[in-house]
């Protein structure tokens, strides 16, 4: 183990001032309160030390911490909303599959992830642990919507690879800024295939138009993300 400098034992170690050897218990006293702690772990096993009174020190540390991740939120949400509206006009531009198309109305039985009023991400009531929680299960849920976009929308394959890392990285953030975060649900391995599946059974000509209504909803769930987490930053809601 490298110590930090200053920690390492020179050629005078063992001597006191006069510059005479000190004896080996006393040498033994002068070891850096670390390695002493070692040496006596074992004899106070039997009598551990009482464990300090954190009195809510360690709750305060966390929430600055979630808080300190609350400004890079609020720039990758808007950056993910960015990108989707570009990809949608895209779609729109190289396959004419654009919002006020007939062809919209086919299909919409997609049960994509929304924001709304009872998830408690509205100004007015807002409830910021229901909020964040619906966020991240959101966000991990259009996981599987944007792989299937990135097979069907090859000419961006690039563009939509980062979109899901992106989208991913952000699903975990806001996981980390939950209570307790394993009450975010998270697809599971045979949810997300049955899903691949479903889309996959497309047939060529409805791609398109599934992979415009999977951004457009997109889109707007990050829409109402930006909002959410930009609030939160504005008010410090978490606790300081």
């Amino acid at each position: 183990m490298k110590f930090p400098q200053g920690c390492d034992c020179d050629h005078d170690c063992g001597r006191d001032r006069s510059g005479r050897r000190r004896p080996p218990a006393l040498r033994a006293a002068v070891l850096p309160p670390p390695l002493l702690l070692l040496l006596l772990l074992p004899r106070a096993a039997a009598a551990p030390l009482p464990a300090a009174d954190s009195s809510g020190e360690a709750e305060l540390e966390e929430a600055a911490a979630r808080r300190a991740e609350l400004p890079d939120s609020v720039r990758l949400a808007r950056l993910l909303h960015d990108r989707a509206t570009q990809l949608q006009q895209e779609m729109c531009e190289k396959f004419t599959v654009c919002e006020n198309s007939m062809e919209m109305l086919l299909r919409n039985d997609l049960n994509l992830p929304k924001v709304t009023e009872e998830d408690g991400c509205l100004l007015t009531g807002f409830d910021e642990d229901k909020c964040l929680r619906k966020i991240s299960t959101g966000l991990y849920t259009f996981q599987t919507y944007l792989e299937y976009i990135k097979e069907t929308f090859a000419s961006e394959k690039q563009n939509v690879e980062s979109l899901c890392y992106s989208t991913e990285h952000l699903a975990h953030t806001i996981r980390q800024m939950v209570t307790n975060p394993d009450e975010v649900m998270i697809p599971d391995p045979a949810t997300r295939e049955s899903l691949r599946a479903k889309l996959r059974s497309s047939k060529s000509w409805i791609e398109k138009i599934t992979t415009h209504l999977i951004l457009r909803d997109f889109t707007s769930f990050m829409e109402k993300t930006v909002r959410a987490v930009r609030y939160l930053k504005n008010t410090r809601s978490f606790s300081a």
